[in-house]
């Protein structure tokens, strides 16, 4: 693969991820109805959409930026945890298997924005 495939491709999926992430961090902390009921629904009280909303949209800026490598490797770890994190919750509720199968696209598209992004360091 040449380093200008790999970096639209990087791109690409980083940024389809960021958009998720943006988007699921506004309304986690915008207290939408869902949100509230998602997160209440789990186990976990209100307040903690806060932390994940910030969270997510803190780690968003980090997996763009290209200055700061550890703090990147942080947010891909960051992400990761939260994303398995809440497969585990949904199982642990009484999801069953396709809780667990739901996770898997969003784990695919940062594991693949991360791969790249190693190669591109690489190149």
């Amino acid at each position: 693969m040449s380093a200008r495939t790999i970096k639209i491709s990087y791109w690409i999926l980083t940024i389809i991820f960021a958009l998720f992430m943006v988007f699921s961090g506004v309304v986690e902390l915008m207290q939408t109805e869902s949100a509230q009921k998602g997160i209440v629904d789990l186990g976990y009280p209100v307040y903690f959409n806060y932390i994940i909303g910030v969270a997510k949209l803190l780690g968003v800026v980090a997996i763009l930026q290209s200055r700061f490598k550890t703090i990147k490797e942080w947010a891909y770890a960051g992400f990761t945890f939260d994303i398995v994190g809440a497969g585990a919750s949904l199982l642990l509720v009484g999801g069953g298997i396709m809780s667990l199968l739901f996770v898997v696209p969003f784990l695919a598209v940062l594991f693949g924005s991360y791969v790249l992004w190693k190669k591109l360091e690489e190149v």
